[in-house]
């Protein structure tokens, strides 16, 4: 009987499942391509254009270094809670369908992707600069596009969305 539920689940949420495993995997390979490259831990990494460069950081704490400790305590605690979050983002992302599955989806996919790196690396790396002349926005990388996107979709529902 419990096998059946699951098997049940499984094959409601196969397609789910497989975009988040498929923005995992994109966030991933990038971030291998990256570490691999000699070029990125130079000061300022491989220039892609004029405003784009890949320069590689270990960031420590959560979006755009924010709470970066030394003491693996914090760290630890702060990777814990992390691993809460996406799992109470899971539940609703059951409980939803449409854009706003979809934002959900995209969402646990790069939060599965960060904490991958923070458990496997104990940072998370982070690549992607932007910047006008020497105005530099915080680097971040594929994950965090897909966790911003997926947020914007959520506030952008509660703003704009009407609930029935």
């Amino acid at each position: 009987m419990k096998d059946q539920i699951v098997n049940k689940m499984f094959k409601k949420h196969f397609v789910d499942f497989s975009i988040i495993i498929f923005i995992f995997l994109i966030d991933r390979v990038s971030k291998l391509l990256i570490i691999s490259s000699p070029e990125t831990y130079e000061q300022y990494g491989i220039n892609v254009t004029s405003f784009l460069n890949f320069n590689l950081i270990w960031n420590e704490g959560i979006a755009f270094g924010l709470f970066s400790f030394d003491e693996k305590l914090y760290y630890n605690s702060l990777t814990i809670i992390i691993c809460l979050i996406t799992i109470f983002i899971m539940w609703l992302m059951f409980r939803s369908e449409g854009l706003e599955k979809l934002s959900y989806i995209m969402i646990i996919g790069g939060s599965f992707g960060n904490i991958f790196d923070r458990i496997f690396y104990s940072a998370v790396p982070d690549f992607i600069d932007i910047h006008i002349n020497n105005f530099h926005w915080f680097i971040f990388n594929v994950a965090d596009i897909f966790i911003t996107i997926g947020i914007i979709f959520l506030i952008s529902f509660e703003i704009f969305g009407k609930k029935n």
